[in-house]
């Protein structure tokens, strides 16, 4: 009787598992087909992407992201988490890119895909970025008769039908914010003998609390005692983790560090070394709550970029004539590319956000720019969107409806008019909401199609960390496929909607 109960179960369990299977099949194949309906009714969309290694296996994750045509809420997707083989080599990162977009056939949809500063991503989307025809090259003679063999053009043919084609590429804002406070300020500071001693003393100090508090018992004990807090220790994989661990630092009064640090047998923080730590987290101030803006979860829209960079740019100035050891760091925070904040398409994304308009540009003349690229802009959008078959001349017009139809000209005089008194009335009005743009359709598309794109590539890197509460030890057995559906299953919250 007992082999008889242990043999029912076994032959339970079995078809429960290939109920599951069966049922994860089933919903993956589910999630997939509506996705593909969605984007069916989108206009424009963009992907984040990069590359995780865990457990000595490379994985190519895939986000999408864009702004639904009626509320204007921020929509978001994930596409893929497949395994990634080989080297990572910009031309295997363009195929696999190119393969996940073809799937969706969202290709010629996608407004920019956004990556970190890899230089295998960057040259990915340099090398098969598309080649813009040149009309204003010399024309062949048309005397000339060039004969071409027929056999060599369909290979020409087969050959183009293989070649990549990728989205514009934008890359992660706050992965180069993070770089400029990692690398840059430590470049300034190393520079520089007098601080960089300072820097070394105070920073290694620091160094060894946060080691003495984290690897024993009895020390953090002793840091609740005295502190009543605990310390942050600083993570090389999170961003703004060293500030955030020296700002608490700087929380405490100097002569309750030195406290603990005699209880630790630890060297004091001298009374210099306090004061560059307090500095530097108050030029550093800043530039961290820009990062986290630039890498939010909701509403983080692409226009929200240069805003972001404006204020950050001004407050840090601003802190220059407070300094007393770092009165020049301010410059080096703030050495973020001048041809960034200049990128029209960025422009456009922060302009057609009703919360910024024109009011983050400094001066006039930004602002006039600003506003005749948007311009420019809706009335490209404008033509567009007229009928195209609208004027086609017809067999049942009568002659004198043929010449009024030749000679009408009033249509692109009211369009051209149209299009102002809307830009001018969207400047004007008040209103911050996203609904507003409901009331300003050229303005709203050209907002749904730049603020598609995120300012940074943080959503791919939530799939990720994602990936690493289902790839657990005791599931190392999961296949590549199992493991994707699993990841996007979870993070497009399927299950849940």
């Amino acid at each position: 009787m007992v082999f008889i109960y242990m043999f029912d179960k076994i032959i339970a369990r079995a078809y429960i598992g290939q109920f599951v299977t069966y049922l994860l099949d089933a919903e993956y194949a589910k999630m997939n087909t509506e996705l593909k309906k969605s984007f069916e009714e989108l206009e424009f969309l963009s992907t984040t992407a990069d590359i995780w290694t865990a457990h000595n296996r490379s994985y190519l994750g895939m986000t999408a992201h864009w702004l639904d045509p009626h509320s204007l809420e921020q929509k978001k997707a994930a596409l893929a988490c497949r395994r990634f083989k080989g080297r990572h080599t910009y031309d295997s990162i363009a195929t696999e890119l190119d393969n996940i977009h073809s799937s969706f056939s969202i290709s010629n949809k996608i407004t920019a895909t956004v990556t970190d500063n890899g230089s295998n991503f960057v040259k990915a989307f340099k090398v098969t970025q598309p080649v813009q025809g040149d009309d204003s090259g010399e024309e062949d003679d048309d005397d000339d008769v060039n004969f071409v063999d027929l056999h060599d053009a369909l290979q020409d043919m087969n050959v183009e039908e293989d070649v990549v084609t990728l989205p514009p590429h934008h890359r992660c804002a706050s992965h180069t914010a993070n770089l400029i406070s990692c690398s840059d300020v430590d470049k300034w500071i190393l520079s520089r003998p007098d601080i960089k001693a300072v820097y070394r003393s105070a920073t290694s100090k620091c160094t060894a609390l946060w080691s003495k508090a984290s690897h024993s018992a009895v020390a953090a004990e002793i840091v609740d005692e005295v502190l009543e807090r605990k310390l942050l220790v600083p993570c090389s994989t999170r961003w703004n983790s060293f500030h955030d661990a020296v700002a608490r630092v700087c929380e405490f009064p100097i002569a309750e560090l030195n406290t603990i640090s005699y209880n630790f047998g630890l060297k004091a923080i001298t009374d210099r070394g306090y004061l560059f730590l307090r500095e530097y987290c108050t030029v550093m101030k800043p530039l961290t709550v820009a990062l986290d803006i630039l890498q939010g979860v909701d509403n983080c829209f692409y226009g929200t970029l240069l805003p972001t960079l404006e204020t950050l740019i001004s407050k840090t100035l601003d802190l220059k004539t407070g300094l007393q050891n770092l009165g020049d760091l301010p410059e080096t925070v703030v050495k973020i590319r001048a041809k960034v904040l200049e990128i029209e398409t960025a422009v456009l994304a922060a302009v057609t956000l009703p919360r910024f308009k024109l009011r983050w540009l400094r001066t006039q003349e930004r602002k006039d720019n600003a506003k005749a690229s948007l311009l420019a802009e809706c009335r490209k959008s404008a033509q567009e969107d007229q009928p195209t078959g609208a004027n086609a001349p017809t067999c049942s017009l009568s002659t004198e409806s043929a010449i009024d139809e030749l000679f009408s000209f009033e249509d692109e005089e009211d369009t051209s008019a149209s299009v102002e008194s809307q830009v001018a009335d969207y400047l004007k009005s008040g209103a911050q909401g996203m609904v507003t743009l409901n009331g300003f359709p050229l303005i709203k598309k050209i907002s749904i199609k730049y603020n598609a794109a995120n300012p940074s590539s943080a959503p791919v890197e939530r799939l990720f960390s994602l990936g690493k509460l289902v790839f657990t030890p005791k599931r190392n057995r999961l296949t590549y496929k199992r493991f994707e559906m699993l990841v996007l299953l979870r993070y497009n919250q399927w299950f849940e909607g």
